[in-house]
């Protein structure tokens, strides 16, 4: 018997409208959006069910509107499939959903704490000075030399994401980005496409947001994992709360092990993979890494019954 992994988006996933349907058709998905205005102080669901689309894009917005519409998805999985992953595991911000899969945050702490996080993400650097690009059909040993070369130079430029065979990121100063994407290029690279975000996310510009972060995660109550949670930064399994708390802190300004993660998950026998949140972007990576495995996708009530009738 094949074993089964949640998998939860991050950042980049969010759309206006993403969530409406579940919390109008159900009424545990509406508690969660609710829970979640009520912890934030506004109306987060109507800025992720009406827009407008500038503004929930802002970081701030983005994480707390991605991780309310993936966990209040979630809860109707847990409710309607009645069994349990093997392992989960998030893409940068979609860690913090894993980890409430997981029974290690409460969904209130991970809604507060990922306000938090996209609070320091974006006033670690000011708007304009970093930059990331996306790096399409390049190896990545030839994309970290390209990195380290400029780096030699007294630039910040680093491998952000990993997160498929020939699909990076890269992430840091803005005008190191920009050599790189042009080095990337030259190098053979099929596109190099900058990213429209607001910050340097994953390189080690963003150590003074991972630094305060940490205060924010040493507050919360964190729990032992019951299932494990195989995290961005090792690509390894972890239970145990201290680490776990150490990892996320440290994820902030260290790349996503994406593939490396999906590698591991495949070598331990998992043979489904179930994205559940907005888009369906993971389900393309794991695809990518794996055509013969069985990919889900849980964005809406359609896909949830599909994937509920495919789950048994």
């Amino acid at each position: 018997m094949g074993k089964t992994a949640f998998l939860f988006p991050g950042q980049g996933s969010q759309a206006v409208g993403m969530g409406v349907e579940a919390f109008e058709a159900d009424a545990l998905a509406r508690d969660r959006f609710e829970q979640a205005d009520d912890v934030l102080g506004f109306s987060l669901s109507k800025l992720a069910f009406e827009g407008p689309e500038d503004e929930l894009r802002l970081t701030a917005n983005a994480q707390p509107a991605i991780l309310t519409t993936s966990a209040s998805l979630l809860a109707l999985v847990e409710r309607e499939w009645g069994g349990k992953p093997d392992f989960v595991a998030g893409h940068s911000l979609g860690e913090y959903t894993a980890l409430v899969a997981a029974g290690v945050l409460r969904f209130e702490d991970a809604v507060a704490a990922v306000r938090q996080r996209g609070l320091l993400m974006e006033e670690a650097v000011p708007a304009g000075q970093g930059g990331m690009a996306a790096v399409i059909g390049l190896e990545r040993e030839a994309v970290d030399t390209i990195c380290e070369e400029i780096r030699e130079q007294g630039q910040v430029v680093e491998p952000a994401n990993y997160n498929c065979p020939g699909q990076l990121v890269i992430s840091g100063e803005k005008k190191a980005v920009e050599q790189a994407s042009q080095a990337a290029a030259e190098a053979g690279a099929r596109r190099v496409i900058a990213l429209p975000v607001s910050g340097p996310f994953h390189s080690r510009l963003m150590k003074p947001a991972a630094d305060k972060m940490e205060e924010v995660l040493s507050a919360l109550p964190l729990e032992q994992a019951y299932i494990p949670v195989v995290t961005n930064v090792s690509a390894r399994p972890e239970t145990d709360v201290d680490a776990i708390r150490r990892k996320l802190v440290q994820q902030i300004y260290s790349p996503v092990l994406w593939e490396d993660s999906v590698r591991w998950m495949l070598e331990q026998g998992v043979d489904t993979f179930v994205e559940i949140g907005p888009g369906n972007v993971l389900t393309g990576l794991v695809r990518k890494v794996d055509r013969r495995v069985n990919a889900l996708s849980i964005q809406n009530m359609e896909s949830l019954r599909k994937a509920l009738e495919k789950l048994g």
